[in-house]
């Protein structure tokens, strides 16, 4: 699914209507659409509703809202934050006369004792225009919202995010479902909006799939970039040279599990031969664990990680392997700093660095730009803050810029993880949707990387191993999730839910 900007999703409805759709078909499309979104989340025959409903076009929308669900059994108040703006927004006013209508700035005490007593909460306030901060009278409203015990439903987005910077200042909506319409838009996706979004139900309101597909956007989801052909089919006379070699080169004393995470999970994601490189004195703990893959026991160093003085054999392993995964639970010093630019220096395999190889190599970054590789980097928000040398806050507030703008100055591929982990190659933006708040443990982030080296390793160009190991994490996340929970699942629990 492709998302777009306010722009960009003004200029599509104004193609759809050059196209023959009016603004009012699409506005009671949406409207429609919204109020069976809400519908199919609970039952609301008989309950209580206040639809508070702003002065523009979303208002609009959240006047048809209140009459479908009037006309489905639901006792539907209406609170107006003034007038409405619009003549396709005054005329749905107008058709929802009869349902009881309370003018905020006359009746504030009616306004709060509906707000108080409902079991669901329309938020029509504010659509993708808004910007900056809510009035004090919007705000009090969506701070009553946010106090009751009643479901919330944002229209579009949340009123009081910003639709294109994903910026909340002062009081915003935070609401349990979004009902937004036709395309996603950044809100829905960018720190910190997405936390006020709920679950996020795109409807369609009925512009045409063929213009949505020549619309400008920013960035593409990641199913929709992959297509329903995530990874090339198996022929039969395939052999294990078929599908590639990696050489791994991780854990160190006490990181043994993520040694064995990203092993095994490269190898449920189908590499041909998983060769291990290892410290000696964690290699009886994770050969116990995975006898699948092969092992290059390595000397260490007195801080328990792997000695440069292995170099010469890491780097004749890696001439013999397609692709290179370096860093997942390695340690950083010294040594793995050395080991990680002369990699970057000489080998011509696809390298995928994850945790300490991200760290090790911030010390000789400019070998990014220069290495005959093609290079993935997977860093959480802590270590893209130190590769942009910027605090975790700038990171997370400009998610999709910085992925962008450090995958075009280093020539390399960004996944920069995280709720709607965010993958740029410096021209092509995507963002991932898959995946769930259980995801969030120690070691998934192992997984990941063990998925992308397999998927590299397989021969598949990196820009795609990069998303397609992205999105299918985030499914095998999501499967974890529905056989434990969220609460429950662990890292190792999504190593066996990965599917292609």
């Amino acid at each position: 699914m492709k998302v777009l900007n306010a722009k960009q999703m003004r200029e599509l409805e104004q193609t759809a209507v050059d196209n023959g759709v009016t603004y009012l078909e699409l506005m009671e499309k949406a409207g429609t659409a919204a109020a069976n979104c809400l519908i199919k989340h609970g039952s609301v025959y008989g309950s209580r509703a206040a639809v508070i409903c702003g002065r523009g076009n979303n208002g609009g929308d959240g006047y048809v809202i209140a009459r479908i669900l009037h006309n489905s059994g639901v006792a539907v108040s209406v609170i107006t934050l003034g007038s409405p703006g619009t003549n396709d927004a005054r005329l749905n006013a107008e058709r929802a006369a009869a349902l009881e209508t309370v003018a905020f700035a006359d009746n504030r005490k009616r306004a709060f004792d509906i707000i108080s007593s409902a079991d669901f909460i329309v938020d029509a306030v504010y659509g993708i225009g808004f910007h900056g901060e809510l009035d004090r009278e919007a705000a009090e409203l969506a701070k009553a919202a946010n106090s009751s015990d009643a479901f919330v439903m944002s229209v579009d987005i949340p009123s009081g995010a910003g639709c294109d910077d994903g910026s909340v200042q002062g009081e915003c909506f935070k609401a349990d479902l979004t009902v937004t319409f036709t395309t996603l838009k950044p809100a829905h996706i960018l720190y910190p909006s997405m936390d006020y979004c709920g679950e996020i139900d795109v409807a369609d309101v009925g512009i045409p799939n063929e213009l949505i597909s020549r619309s400008a956007y920013i960035m593409k989801s990641t199913d929709e970039f992959l297509g329903k052909q995530l990874i090339p089919k198996r022929k039969k006379s395939s052999n294990k040279g078929t599908f590639g070699r990696l050489l791994t080169i991780a854990g160190s004393y006490g990181m043994a599990g993520a040694a064995i995470m990203c092993g095994k999970a490269a190898l449920r994601s189908g590499a041909g031969l998983v060769n291990m490189a290892i410290p000696k004195s964690i290699y009886p703990i994770v050969a116990g664990k995975l006898i699948e893959a092969v092992y290059t026991p390595l000397d260490e160093n007195k801080n328990g990680v792997i000695s440069a003085n292995g170099l010469e054999k890491i780097l004749s392993l890696a001439d013999k392997s397609n692709a290179v995964l370096v860093g997942c639970g390695m340690g950083h010093d010294e040594d793995t700093e050395r080991i990680t630019a002369e990699l970057l220096r000489s080998t011509t395999s696809n390298v995928i660095l994850d945790a300490d190889g991200i760290n090790s190599i911030i010390p000789h970054i400019d070998l990014l730009r220069t290495s005959k590789a093609s290079v993935i980097l997977t860093p959480h928000p802590g270590e893209m803050a130190r590769l942009m040398n910027c605090s975790v806050s700038e990171v997370q507030h400009n998610r999709s810029r910085i992925a962008a703008e450090f995958a075009r100055r280093y020539n390399v591929i960004l996944v920069l993880k995280g709720a709607n982990t965010i993958i740029s190659d410096g021209e092509r933006l995507l963002v991932n949707m898959s995946g769930n708040p259980g995801m969030a443990r120690g070691g998934s982030g192992d997984v990941l990387a063990g998925i992308i080296a397999s998927l590299a390793a397989q021969g598949i160009e990196p820009l795609r191993a990069a998303v397609c190991g992205t999105y299918v994490h985030g499914l095998s996340g999501d499967r974890a999730a529905n056989k434990y929970s969220i609460e429950t699942m662990l890292p190792t629990d999504m190593i066996d839910q990965i599917r292609f």
